[in-house]
């Protein structure tokens, strides 16, 4: 029972409003007043009302507005930790006399968008129309990702990284393999038989094409195929694999992207393989969620179905 304000001491402070604390978990996943409301079926300003009431009550903020949506404090995503299994754990008790599969709060999945989108999301999709599976997709970088997996943004992140700490769960999903590709007319400037023959020194002054300026799967592809040290820098940077693919397939030079990727490119002949080592570069990414969280069948049952795709990625 709620204890009257007159009631509270300094030692006997006033407990925090439930319904306060699941609009805040609300805004806090969804990264917006709007959608927080929406999910909650409650109008904005009934919303905006009850979080600056809890931001009064705690004595700090909890978001910084932002062009588009808001971001938490670091005290926002401390709280959301805290109260995320509790509150979602009454979730599920106050829904289970509905019997339906699916809680009724849509899964939050998280991952790189390039495998998101060729991979990942296609694997769910019969589940949405089939089992009705709902979903709330982001996506970023895995770094930040799980950061935002322990503070309770995610329910399940597929990450190109593999977690430190015991705070989260990391199961490997899929590897995924590195090929060295480039249009025709590169491959037939470079030569493949010259390249495998000399080496990295066979692309000497050949452009480069990222999606970082520190170039990571280049660099690492030279080094576990080639043997040496890239020292040489991007000559595109897009933050994005499949931005980079359809530079590369338009002739502006070479690039390591992972095989999955640009599978239809090589098979229609606008890239070309310029390598193919017995051993390629690949790299591991798993299925990460939080230490500790009660049963979830949703959750389990989005991890099957990504682990039974993943062995035909």
């Amino acid at each position: 029972m709620a204890v009257p304000p007159e009631a509270a001491t300094e030692t006997d402070p006033l407990p925090l409003d439930l319904q306060q604390l699941r609009t805040f978990l609300a805004v806090h996943r969804s990264g917006s007043f709007t959608a927080g409301a929406q999910s909650l079926r409650l109008s904005q300003p009934t919303v905006t009302t009850q979080i600056r009431a809890l931001e009064r009550r705690l004595g700090y903020a909890l978001f910084e507005r932002l062009p588009r949506g808001v971001a938490p404090t670091a005290e926002a995503n401390e709280l959301a930790a805290r109260i995320a299994e509790p509150l979602d754990a009454l979730e599920v008790v106050a829904g289970a006399g509905g019997g339906g599969a699916v809680p009724h709060r849509p899964l939050r999945l998280a991952g790189p968008a390039e495998m998101l989108q060729a991979l990942v999301l296609p694997a769910l999709a019969p589940a949405v129309e089939s089992e009705g599976l709902r979903l709330w997709v982001r996506h970023g970088l895995s770094d930040t990702l799980l950061e935002e997996l322990r503070a309770g943004r995610h329910d399940l992140v597929v990450s190109t990284e593999r977690p430190r700490g015991r705070s989260l769960i990391a199961e490997p999903l899929a590897d995924e393999e590195f090929v060295l590709v480039g249009a025709p007319l590169w491959a037939e400037r470079v030569g493949t038989e010259r390249l495998a023959r000399q080496g990295a020194s066979a692309l000497c002054g050949v452009p480069l094409v990222a999606y970082d300026e520190n170039l990571p799967i280049l660099r690492r592809y030279w080094r576990h195929v080639f043997g040496v040290r890239l020292t040489c820098k991007a000559s595109v940077t897009v933050p994005d694999l499949r931005a980079v693919i359809s530079t590369v397939a338009g002739g502006a030079g070479i690039s390591a992207v992972p095989r999955y990727l640009c599978q239809g490119e090589l098979a229609a002949g606008r890239l070309v393989a310029l390598a193919e080592p017995e051993d390629p570069p690949i790299n591991t990414a798993y299925l990460v969620r939080r230490s500790g969280i009660r049963e979830n069948g949703c959750l389990d049952r989005v991890r099957s179905l990504l682990t039974a795709a993943a062995r035909s990625w």
